[in-house]
């Protein structure tokens, strides 16, 4: 009976190390990536908890007071981020800024509101990137590589506001930009003067923007309205736009170095009567492009005597849509030193306007600025590839609202002494070096 004791007493002892060892299992996290990670545990439960990815950064609303933005952080724009005048948003080179998807009143977009400034000098080595939340291209880096040219309207765009001159309709003086509700004061824009400061913009690129807020309307990449000169941008890149690449609304800011690629409607849209400068400028039309510079003059009565100036520039096309160039309601101003490329016609088109009575009148327009008046200038323009001038340049007359009027089209006669030159080689046009930064000649596409 002895013996019989004995091992039933082992096995009650080694039942109870059994029973130990199970006692001594643990549930817990078992994902060695979260902060609560538990190296004993032998089943989770479920409890993980992970930091919070203090690389992004949300932004929505307004921006009341002086603010940074630092390029060791992405930041995500929600809807409409606004900043109120007063405020100066500061944005530190190679900065990454992502637009959220949306369309209407959800589509993203930065807006600098008039009385407010930005500084965003960013630099050759380290641009400053305005681009979508489904770009994949991460913090240190120039670009992604899931997005190309044809990836467009994924966000909105960047609209900065000021108080120079801008000749809107019905004499008014100030006017609000397209795209914001007029009951939204940071949306109002012109003034009186010429030399207001919105800030500094450079080494900027703005990618695959152009988000619809609207029936066929949509947000240009860069739209600068009523922006006075004593404001500082140069180095500029649109690539990939649904609509516009770059558009003034009047103002008399001045841009030095601007590329604009892909874009669904114009590169550089000019209205209101814009009085600034452009030199050295790069517009590269594809498939879905409309013209490559779009120029209207003064829609109103007011400050009616500014005078854009667009030169030593490249406007080219590769796949032939299009046209260079579409100058219409009393567009005044100089071309210098540009060249067209790859328009087999209509690189530079004049588009009359008849009067709004519908009695067929005729308006003063561009082609009586170039031909009469010497409101518009053409000065070493020359276009490459199309057969011959009157393919180059040609006046269209359309009804423009006004049914009784016949369209017809109208060319040029080549002695006109205003015309292009036909080159084989172009002479003349932009620098291609100033843009060995952008996102296009990073892919090639410049």
């Amino acid at each position: 009976m002895k013996k019989k004791t004995q091992i039933v007493g082992m096995a009650l002892v080694a039942g109870a190390l059994t029973l130990g060892t199970v006692s001594c299992k643990e549930k817990g996290c078992m994902d060695e990536t979260a902060i609560n990670y538990n190296e004993d545990a032998d089943k989770d439960d479920g409890s993980c908890e992970y930091a919070s990815d203090e690389s992004e950064v949300k932004k929505s609303g307004e921006i009341s007071s002086d603010e940074t933005w630092t390029a060791d952080k992405v930041y995500i724009l929600e809807g409409r981020v606004f900043v109120s005048a007063g405020a100066t948003l500061t944005i530190e080179p190679g900065t990454i800024i992502k637009g959220a998807e949306g369309t209407g009143n959800n589509a993203s977009a930065l807006i600098i509101a008039k009385g407010a400034k930005i500084d965003a000098q960013g630099t050759a080595a380290k641009p400053i990137i305005f681009t979508s939340v489904l770009d994949n291209i991460e913090i240190g880096q120039t670009s992604g590589n899931n997005l190309d040219e044809k990836d467009t309207g994924k966000w909105g765009g960047v609209i900065v506001l000021g108080a120079a001159p801008t000749s809107a309709e019905n004499g008014d003086t100030e006017t609000q930009i397209e795209g914001i509700p007029a009951t939204e004061t940071y949306g109002a824009f012109g003034g009186s003067d010429a030399a207001d400061n919105s800030g500094v913009m450079t080494y900027i690129s703005i990618r695959h923007g152009g988000a619809l807020i609207g029936a066929g309307n949509e947000i240009n990449g860069l739209t600068l309205g009523g922006v006075g000169n004593g404001t500082t941008i140069n180095n500029i890149e649109v690539m990939s736009n649904l609509d516009d690449g770059i558009e003034f609304f009047g103002g008399t800011v001045n841009i030095d170095n601007a590329i604009v690629g892909f874009q669904g409607d114009d590169g550089i849209d000019i209205d209101m009567n814009y009085s600034g400068t452009v030199n050295n400028f790069f517009v590269i039309g594809g498939t879905d492009s409309d013209e490559g510079l779009e120029i209207d003059g003064p829609e109103g009565s007011t400050y009616t005597d500014g005078m854009f100036t667009l030169k030593n520039g490249t406007v080219i096309t590769a796949v032939g849509a299009g046209s260079g160039s579409d100058l219409k309601s009393k567009a005044q101003g100089t071309l210098e030193n540009v060249v067209f490329s790859g328009y087999a016609t209509n690189a530079a088109k004049f588009r009359t306007s008849f009067s709004d009575a519908g009695n067929c009148t005729v308006k003063t327009d561009a082609f009586t600025h170039l031909t009469v008046d010497g409101k518009l200038v053409f000065t070493n323009v020359e276009v490459v590839g199309a057969s011959n001038v009157d393919n180059a340049i040609s006046v269209y007359t359309g009804t423009d609202g006004a049914d009784a009027c016949v369209t017809s089209v109208e060319e040029i006669a080549a002695e006109t002494a205003a015309n292009p030159s036909i080159v084989t080689t172009a002479t003349v046009g932009g620098d291609a070096s100033a843009f060995s930064w952008t996102w296009a000649a990073e892919k090639g596409k410049l």
